[in-house]
Formats: structure tokens, C-alpha cells, sequence
């Protein structure tokens, strides 16, 4: 057998496909010592090649389980986390009977749109092309939202040592405007209104890619419909030759 790294995956990626985990939770199971490669206890590093068992506490990794996709109105208080320390965790919350992992975060105060899954190498996909991808909020203000503020929101923000992308911003009504992101900084929106002085009331995030919230109610969880899966996987597959153009012309 060809043992050369181009026949092989890494291990954390091999356990992430088969919907246990992600791979970073992966690369936490390997350093804790619970994996192990043909009777072996796995490092990290290893590499897995057709044929290879792998055990996780002693059970097998081998079968894939069918993927999963969820739709989820995560409520304010819940916290984007599989840590079960962590008392409202979302995964608890849901209580599927699968393993399932988030894509992605929401702040514990935000509440909306977020995906779910026990498909490991979709999760890698969108997170690593997560600045090609559209998220739509609804954002409630304390202070009347102008013009003035319409703008700067729009044109850019200095926050976190970066000014913010151009966005797309409208106003709704007196205290409430639409923003769209395709950045995903740490309480990216909460930051930008601070910075111009703006009190935020309620942030919901309603759309991901052009995957809608819809009519689902808060806390309320549905599976993907065919479009929606459809949608997902075409935008993934975009996004990926997109990541790799970047990457290409990084390198230059």
C-alpha cells in the first residue's frame, strides 16, 4: 500500500467525518489520549489511510452517520457551545438525538438564525469562507436611527484595530435598521454602534447565505427543506473556489 500523505486524511479531519465532532473538538479527544489508530494511542498529526481502525474510547469511528442539518431560532441566553459545563448550552437546549455542533456563533444576548450539524467537513467549509457569505440582522436601537448614522454604519467603522467593510444598511422605523455582513467580527454590530454612540436594544440575526428564519418561532428548531440543503451546498461549493482563488493570490 501506497503510505505516501496524498492516499490519507489527517485524524482530525477523518473523526470530523464521520459526524462525532469537529475538528477541533477532534484535535481535544487526541490530546486527551481517547483516540487511538490501529491499537495504538493516537498523536496529533496522525494520518489515516484506507484500511486503518480508529477508536474512540474504544468504539469504532468507521460508519457515517446521515447528515443532519438544522435550522434553529437560537433565544437570547443560549450560548453557541457543545461544552455541557456550560448550563445553557445550545446543544442541550435542542436535545436532538444525534450529536450535533453549531456552524458557527451567536453572542448569548443575540438571538436568530443559526445552523447546525453533525456534518464535520461542511462545518470547515462554511467557517473557512465565512467572509463570502451574507448574514442579514434586524437591530434595535435605543437612540432614533438617522441618516447620518445610516451612513457611517454603511461606509465603515473603526473597531478592533481594522475599520469595518462597506455593508449594505437601511433604516425599518424610528429605532430599528437592517444591516448586512459579510465580516464576522467579535460583536461586530454591538461595536460599531458603540462606536457611534448607539445603544443596542435587540439584535436578531435573520438570514445566513440565502437561507431565511422565516416564520420559525424563537427557540423553535426545523430540519433543512431540499431548497434549503440545495442552497447550502451550492453556496459552499462558490465559496470554496473562491477561498482558493485568495489563497492563490496570497501566495503571489
Amino acid at each position: 500500500m501506497d503510505r505516501s500523505n496524498e492516499n490519507s486524511v489527517s485524524l482530525n479531519k477523518y473523526i470530523a467525518s464521520t459526524g462525532h465532532c469537529s475538528r477541533r473538538e477532534a484535535d481535544e479527544l487526541i490530546k486527551a489520549g481517547k483516540v487511538t489508530l490501529n491499537g495504538v494511542i493516537a498523536e496529533a498529526g496522525n494520518r489515516v489511510f484506507a484500511g486503518d481502525e480508529v477508536l474512540f474510547e474504544g468504539n469504532s469511528l468507521s460508519s457515517k452517520p446521515k447528515p443532519v442539518y438544522i435550522i434553529f431560532n437560537k433565544p437570547r441566553g443560549i450560548v453557541c457551545t457543545t461544552d455541557k459545563r456550560e448550563r445553557n448550552n445550545i446543544i442541550d437546549y435542542i436535545n436532538y438525538h444525534e450529536r450535533l455542533f453549531p456552524i458557527g456563533r451567536l453572542d448569548k444576548p443575540t438571538e436568530g438564525l443559526i445552523f447546525l450539524t453533525n456534518d464535520g467537513d461542511i462545518v470547515n467549509k462554511i467557517l473557512r469562507a465565512g467572509n463570502n457569505h451574507e448574514k442579514e440582522y434586524v437591530v434595535s436601537v435605543k437612540q432614533p436611527v438617522t441618516q447620518k448614522f445610516i451612513r457611517e454604519m454603511a461606509s465603515g467603522v473603526p473597531i478592533l484595530n481594522t475599520v469595518t467593510k462597506r455593508c449594505l444598511v437601511e433604516r425599518i422605523n424610528k429605532f430599528t435598521f437592517r444591516i448586512i455582513l459579510v465580516q464576522g467580527l467579535n460583536r461586530q454590530i454591538r461595536r460599531m454602534c458603540e462606536f457611534l454612540n448607539y445603544d443596542v436594544v435587540a439584535l436578531q440575526r435573520v438570514r445566513i447565505m440565502n437561507v431565511k428564519l422565516g416564520q420559525l418561532p424563537v427557540g423553535q428548531w426545523r430540519e433543512f427543506s431540499k431548497v434549503d440543503l440545495e442552497i447550502l451546498m451550492d453556496s459552499v461549493s462558490t465559496s470554496s473556489k473562491i477561498s482558493a482563488a485568495q489563497s492563490k493570490e496570497d501566495l503571489k
